[in-house]
Parts: structure tokens; C-alpha cells; sequence
């Protein structure tokens, strides 16, 4: 919704604004100017990236448009199901557990936290390190480390399409300068015109420039700007469950644990000492 409501101020800062100091907006139009423009980025584009990072791209957009899934209700849950979990293992052994490490599509468990248990790379995690602790790993530092690579890893995943986007916004108001040069060549063939007619050449050759750079610093670089963020935010929640794995693996108490987990959140969706206690009071018995 703020991708949306973004654009929409984007479009009516720029051509309101432009229509208001008398500009004409007719003289924008410049279909061939935007082929060359657009095309060629999207061309340098398919180049500069592997097809592994297109695909990815594609999927982003709707990322972008429905924002980040992570906020206060979101970490609430995740805290009471870390609460959940590590109370399973410490009054019953990790070996409780492995009916819903194994199977976690039918787990119970899991599926008294939908949002959770909907995030199908939040799921794998937790269960893999879950996994990993009840076959014997159960060293602190070892699994620390462990859990930074994937998630460093996860992070430049997400990198390589937010750069992406970053790189064809930073070349697009370069090739805003080749479509307005094309314009002035195809001007210079018109020399002999009257004034009329080669200020509107030289005009439609500008919007060239003009379209390089509004498509660059208007969208898409805001875009990836964006994109950065979301990822970030779907980072912090891996690092909330890593905060809490480790708590539990130095063997704290279930409620310490949540402690730190929750310790790990930005302040702005950090629920409260009290509102986690009274999440993790009212949740069934383990």
C-alpha cells in the first residue's frame, strides 16, 4: 500500500506540478524516448544478472507491494511458540519434539501459530536447528556460528535483487543522456527547419534526459530502497529464533529464553516484558 501511495505522489508531484508552472503535458509523450530507455535497461539488466536473480526479481514486486509480514502480532507469536517449544523440551526432552520437527505441515504445535507455520523458510529453520539439537549438537558457539553463515547467506540472497534494481536505477539516468544525444542527432537533420519546429525536437530530445532521471530517483531506486527493508525485517525475525535457540542451548529457562529472543527485535515492533508473559500464560498446556 505505501509502494502504491508513494508512486501515486511521484506521478502527481512531478506532471501536477509541471502542468501547473504551464508546461504542456502533451509534450512529455515521447513513446520512442521511453523504448529507448526502458528497453536498454532492460536489456543491461537481463545481461548483468543470473536467471536465478530474474526470477527472484519478478517475485519481489509482490513483495513490495504487500510489504513486510513482520510486526508486532507477528514476533508476539513467534515468542509464545519459542516458549511453547523450549517448555516441550525441557520438561519432556527434545525427543517430544520430533513428531513436529519431522512433519511440521501437521504438526499441532505449529498450527496454533498460523503465521508461523505459513512461513515455510521460518518453519525449515526452526526445525533443521531443532533437528540438529536433539541429534547431539548441542554446542552453543558451534551453532551460533552455524546459524550466522545461513543466515548471512540468506542475506545475500536478498542483497543480489535489491542491488540489482539498486545498478539499473543508478544506470537509467546514463541512458536518459543516450535517448536525449539520439534526439539531438535526429535534430541536427532538421537544421534547416524554422524555430518551431526544432525547439520541439530539441524538447522531445530533453524529455530523453528528463525520463532517465525521474524513473531513476522517482521509482526505482525507492524501490530498491524498499525491498532492502523488507528483507531486513524478514532477517530480524531469523535472528529473533536465533537468539532464543542459543538462550535455550545455554540452558535457561523457557522464559528467559523468550527474553532474550524478544531483546533481539527493533523497538518498534518489540512487544513489551508483559505482554509477552501474558501471551505465554494464556497459551494451552505444552
Amino acid at each position: 500500500m505505501l509502494f502504491i501511495i508513494g508512486s501515486i505522489t511521484v506521478l502527481v508531484s512531478v506532471l501536477g506540478g509541471y502542468a501547473a508552472m504551464g508546461g504542456h503535458i502533451g509534450v512529455l509523450w515521447q513513446p520512442f524516448e521511453a523504448v529507448i530507455i526502458v528497453g536498454a535497461a532492460i536489456g543491461a539488466f537481463i545481461i548483468s544478472n543470473p536467471k536465478t536473480v530474474l526470477s527472484r526479481c519478478g517475485k519481489a514486486m509482490f513483495t513490495l507491494l504487500k510489504g513486510s509480514r513482520y510486526d508486532k502480532n507477528s514476533y508476539l507469536e513467534l515468542l509464545s511458540l519459542q516458549y511453547q517449544v523450549f517448555k516441550i523440551a525441557k520438561t519432556r526432552g527434545l525427543l517430544a519434539l520430533e513428531q513436529h520437527i519431522e512433519k511440521p505441515e501437521e504438526s499441532s504445535l505449529f498450527q496454533q501459530f498460523p503465521k508461523f507455520h505459513g512461513n515455510h523458510h521460518a518453519v525449515v529453520f526452526l526445525c533443521d536447528y531443532l533437528r540438529l539439537m536433539s541429534l547431539g549438537s548441542d554446542n552453543p558457539h558451534e551453532l551460533e556460528t552455524l546459524m550466522e553463515e545461513e543466515l548471512e547467506t540468506h542475506h545475500q540472497e536478498h542483497a543480489q535483487i535489491s542491488g540489482a534494481i539498486q545498478t539499473m536505477a543508478d544506470g537509467m539516468p546514463a541512458l536518459g543522456i543516450v535517448a536525449a544525444v539520439l534526439g539531438v542527432i535526429k535534430t541536427m537533420g532538421s537544421i534547416t527547419e524554422p524555430p518551431e519546429v526544432l525547439g520541439k525536437l530539441i524538447g522531445g530530445a530533453l524529455v530523453g534526459t528528463f525520463l532517465g532521471v525521474w524513473i531513476s530517483y522517482g521509482f526505482l531506486a525507492p524501490i530498491a530502497s524498499s525491498l532492502k527493508a523488507v528483507y531486513e525485517a524478514e532477517v530480524k525475525y531469523f535472528q529473533c529464533m536465533k537468539a532464543g535457540l542459543l538462550a535455550h542451548l545455554h540452558g535457561y529457562a523457557p522464559a528467559v529464553s523468550v527474553e532474550y529472543a524478544r531483546k533481539a527485535l527493533l523497538t518498534d515492533v518489540r512487544p513489551t516484558f508483559y505482554e509477552v508473559e501474558d501471551a505465554t500464560s494464556a497459551l494451552p498446556p505444552a
